[in-house]
């Protein structure tokens, strides 16, 4: 469903452990608040047994970070809903407990809630509309110190530590879109009219070395770009924008 990005990065907390003790078996805690969830899950990861097996469950955030198996969990397995409540907010109580990495398995499709999740110390993040291999894969790969991310998280972190965001530049104001659409003879128009705010239209095209029906013409093309109507809705619009000067 979604793109992927895996890059390997040094092998900390939990695989560093088992790297030095000859460990093979990835323990994996499941923290979700479907019970068919966890049992699917569960069912899933015993069937990659003996290279990976579940060593606890929680349904509830309190469940998870009171659970004694933290301890010796390598990869925790968290959704991002736990019966209402973020899931994220536990990181902080979890990490202190375990050294194993984190994956998040969520139906959350927002990729701002992921990109928290990763500045909060995930790992990975996995839509759980991804295949039963492709949930084992990501186990494996996080285990093995590398990230699982969608790519546009990715390109967004590696933009912040660059000093380069990767999130398109925000919209321009519709305003100062409509002004630079002035020609420069259409801007001193518009200066002018609202310095001789008050007199009449021929006066302002005699000022302005016009006449009359040629001052009509421009007034049109300025009142159709700038989105007024009439020389009242004009002066306001100059003056609030600071086309009066």
């Amino acid at each position: 469903m979604q793109s992927i990005l895996t890059a390997s990065l040094p092998a900390t907390g939990a695989r560093s452990a088992a790297m030095a003790t000859g460990t093979s078996t990835i323990r994996v805690f499941l923290a979700d608040d479907h019970r068919v969830t966890l049992w699917g899950l569960q069912q899933l990861i015993d069937s990659a047994r003996p290279e990976m097996e579940v060593v606890g469950t929680a349904l509830t955030r309190a469940e998870l970070v009171a659970h004694p198996a933290l301890a010796e969990t390598d990869l925790l397995v968290l959704d991002l809903d736990l019966a209402g409540e973020d899931g994220c907010t536990a990181l902080a109580d979890v990490q202190r407990r375990c050294r194993g990495h984190v994956l998040i398995l969520t139906a959350d499709e927002d990729v701002a809630h992921h990109r928290h999740a990763v500045m909060q110390g995930a790992r990975g993040v996995l839509h759980k509309s991804e295949s039963a291999d492709t949930v084992l894969r990501a186990i494996r790969k996080v285990h093995e110190g590398e990230v699982w991310l969608h790519r546009n998280i990715v390109a967004e972190l590696l933009g912040q530590l660059t000093g380069r965001s990767s999130a398109p530049p925000p919209a321009p104001d519709p305003n100062t879109q409509r002004i630079a659409s002035l020609t420069p003879r259409e801007r001193e128009i518009v200066v002018q009219l609202v310095r001789m705010s008050g007199r009449k239209q021929l006066a302002v095209a005699d000022a302005l070395g016009l006449s009359e029906h040629t001052l009509r013409n421009h007034l049109t093309a300025i009142y159709s770009k700038l989105g007024v109507h009439g020389r009242l809705e004009l002066h306001l619009f100059a003056t609030e924008h600071g086309l009066n000067i």
